[in-house]
């Protein structure tokens, strides 16, 4: 087995002391140079599918889903670290990453942030969140389209934050862009470009929005292009040091181009702010992807959208309910065929404990055209989790 990177695999067993020296090292400075320790945590997280669904990301039987181990801390007053590293099982076999590992700015002034290294991008509403924190067991198909289910990448990040009553955050990212098109030939650095805004705030005590709006510029979708042109689409051997490993079909998007928008909206309403006992979660994103290659006109974009709605109602159970719609182009040469998937979900979930999740899921996919996997799927998920976790978004 190997543990992935951005570029070529590692051995696990080499791997292993490097990156446990790493977190000691880590840990020890901090400590020394701050009275805040470092925190630990871990989150498993187990599954059985009956059938796996198109584009799906869990295997048919049992699997493992993104479990991981994080560690997170001070590097001295001005400096907050974290590193996370993720397994889980495609295609019957496990796969061991480096999913984070950055370095970040406590202390800047004018609510000024920046973050340096391996991150998730904060485009859209779910995906700076940890899958094991989702409200369903498969994450929309917005984001297995067109992030590889969660798009993490090395890069740079700098956030402002208004001095305002109303949240409102601003970012520009800028990734090397492998973790979205892994298999492209080089191009310029960077290879992506993000710019987030984000808009909040509550409305009375029982009820809080969120809205954002992300804009993406991708120059590696273009390198592909250029490297199936002269002829290597179909041998990634000629590209190893620019190529995930043969596992790759878990990374990257599986549709592309070089322009994305998203757009998303959410709401909640928990008795006077109560969420506990009782509460109502509605999110909704919609991306539009063009310029899907140098023959693509206005018309030949990729288009998908979510709406979800999930209930708390009892403390310790939640019912959700999902519609998915993802509209795509395939590139053919010169010309394109259409492309589309419909897909609904109904789960019910039960939490003893903030700690324990057991839900089970019912996903049922209609294939409009070139999808024909498409399929219906039974799906148990069992989610345990301790020690410390960054706090969840909105």
């Amino acid at each position: 087995m190997a543990l992935h990177n951005f570029n070529n695999p590692i051995p696990i067993g080499a791997a292993r002391p490097v990156f446990a020296a790493t977190l000691a090292f880590a840990a020890l400075t901090a400590s020394a140079q701050q009275p805040d320790t470092w925190q630990f945590g871990y989150a498993l997280d187990l599954s059985a599918a009956s059938r796996q669904l198109a584009l799906g990301q869990r295997d048919r039987g049992l699997g493992l889903g993104h479990s991981d181990v994080s560690a997170r801390g001070p590097l001295g007053r001005h400096f907050d670290a974290q590193v996370t590293a993720v397994t889980h099982t495609a295609e019957r076999k496990f796969e061991f990453e480096l999913e984070e590992a950055w370095l970040q700015t406590r202390t800047l002034p004018s609510g000024l942030q920046v973050r340096a290294g391996r991150f998730a991008s904060q485009l859209g509403y779910l995906n700076e969140q940890h899958p094991h924190s989702d409200d369903f067991v498969e994450r929309p198909l917005l984001y297995r389209a067109f992030f590889g289910g969660h798009w993490i990448d090395d890069g740079l990040r700098i956030n402002w934050t208004a001095p305002t009553d109303v949240y409102m955050r601003f970012g520009l990212e800028a990734f090397r862009g492998r973790g979205l098109v892994p298999d492209a030939a080089a191009t310029k650095r960077p290879g992506v470009l993000v710019l987030t805004g984000r808009i909040g705030g509550d409305i009375g005590r029982s009820q809080s929005w969120q809205a954002g709006l992300s804009l993406v510029h991708n120059r590696r979708g273009g390198a592909l292009e250029d490297d199936a042109e002269a002829g290597h689409a179909e041998d990634h051997d000629d590209h190893a040091s620019e190529s995930e490993p043969a596992h790759a079909h878990s990374h990257g998007a599986a549709f592309g181009g070089r322009r994305m928008r998203v757009a998303d909206l959410a709401w909640k309403w928990s008795p006077d702010g109560n969420n506990r006992q009782q509460q109502v979660r509605v999110a909704y994103e919609h991306a539009w992807v063009d310029r899907v290659n140098r023959f693509a006109t206005r018309g030949d974009s990729h288009r998908a959208s979510y709406l979800s709605v999930v209930w708390r109602f009892a403390p310790a159970w939640e019912a959700g309910v999902r519609a998915d719609l993802l509209k795509v182009r395939r590139p053919h040469e010169d010309h394109f065929d259409d492309g589309r998937l419909r897909e609904s979900a109904l789960m019910l979930a039960y939490k003893p404990s903030h700690t324990q999740t057991l839900r089970v899921q019912l996903t049922k996919q209609n294939d409009r055209v070139g999808f024909p996997g498409a399929t219906r799927a039974v799906q148990i998920q069992y989610i345990l989790t301790g020690g410390a976790h960054a706090a969840h978004s909105f």
